[in-house]
């Protein structure tokens, strides 16, 4: 079997087993384990690096790439933190709505902020997402704001990564690096107030606190390794698995409410992704076999 789908496979299932993880440290307030995620994430990250000996990138980092990526340490911390605030909160089910949602945001702005021209079943997928989060928030009368909050912080984190490329690894220490001072200053804050929940919820938990750096470097890596083995449009049909794992664990595990409202909402943007990535395909054929034919001349 090929090792590239095994790194993806790897990779998006642990992201759509993460609501289990969280789950899990329900006891503990979602920004203490942010601010313990963040922590442990560098310090796994640096340890690899180590093992590696890769730290001379950091002596090329440039002036601009670090004010880049301070803002895109921002924008994955509010990710983060909202995903985890959700699920522990009891809306899975949204969560999921967020990464569904999530590619076509990407195509959105790329033609927003890069000047990528989209072709028209492209807009006729965006059109459909937005009559989906459209018919959602008439129906319940207010937006769904921890999806698009999802959507939206995930699209601009990967638009503001691709203009400062570092691999995930070495963008993933750069990211914690900047944040780390705001979640030390917070972890002693909590400890000198006497608010701090982690030491008092026995070894279980702490050991899981510490193991959510492990969970966020181990499918990042996966996943870098399975994009220089298999073609985008392989990890474009595969990117969904993460976010029908997290539908799935939220309705049948969870067992959080799913109407019919929701379902034809939802229905909306599925049928906006199964256009996408349909368009995606045949386009990517098109491209390959005009190169062929280039080739053959």
């Amino acid at each position: 079997m090929n090792k590239g789908f095994l790194y993806a496979l790897g990779a998006y299932l642990s992201w759509g087993l993460l609501p289990i993880y969280w789950k899990t440290l329900h006891e503990l307030p979602a920004l203490e384990i942010l601010a313990h995620r963040i922590v442990w994430s560098l310090l796994f990250v640096g340890i690899v690096l180590s093992v590696r000996k890769n730290w001379g990138w950091v002596r090329q980092i440039s002036r601009k790439t670090a004010i880049t990526f301070v803002a895109v340490s921002f924008l994955i911390s509010l990710n983060w933190y909202v995903y985890i605030w959700a699920v522990n909160a009891g809306f899975v089910v949204e969560t999921s709505l967020g990464y569904f949602i999530n590619p076509l945001v990407n195509v959105l702005l790329g033609a927003v902020f890069l000047g990528e021209r989209l072709r028209k079943l492209q807009w006729t997928a965006i059109g459909l997402a937005a009559a989906g989060v459209i018919y959602l928030t008439v129906s319940y009368g207010s937006l769904p704001w921890i999806a698009l909050t999802l959507a939206t912080s995930f699209g601009l984190y990967g638009l503001l990564k691709k203009t400062a490329a570092l691999n995930s690894l070495e963008g993933l220490t750069l990211e914690m690096g900047f944040i780390l001072p705001l979640a030390v200053a917070y972890l002693i804050y909590l400890g000198v107030t006497g608010t701090a929940t982690f030491p008092d919820v026995g070894l279980g938990i702490e050991s899981l606190m510490v193991g959510a750096g492990v969970i966020t470097a181990i499918p990042l890596l996966c996943f870098a390794s399975a994009a220089r083995r298999l073609t985008l449009t392989s990890l474009g049909l595969m990117q969904y698995i993460a976010p029908t794992m997290q539908f799935s664990l939220g309705v049948f595990l969870y067992h959080e409410p799913f109407s019919s409202t929701q379902l034809l909402g939802f229905s909306l943007i599925w049928l906006a992704l199964a256009a996408y990535t349909t368009e995606s395909i045949l386009h990517n054929r098109q491209m390959a076999n005009a190169r062929l034919q280039v080739v053959a001349r």
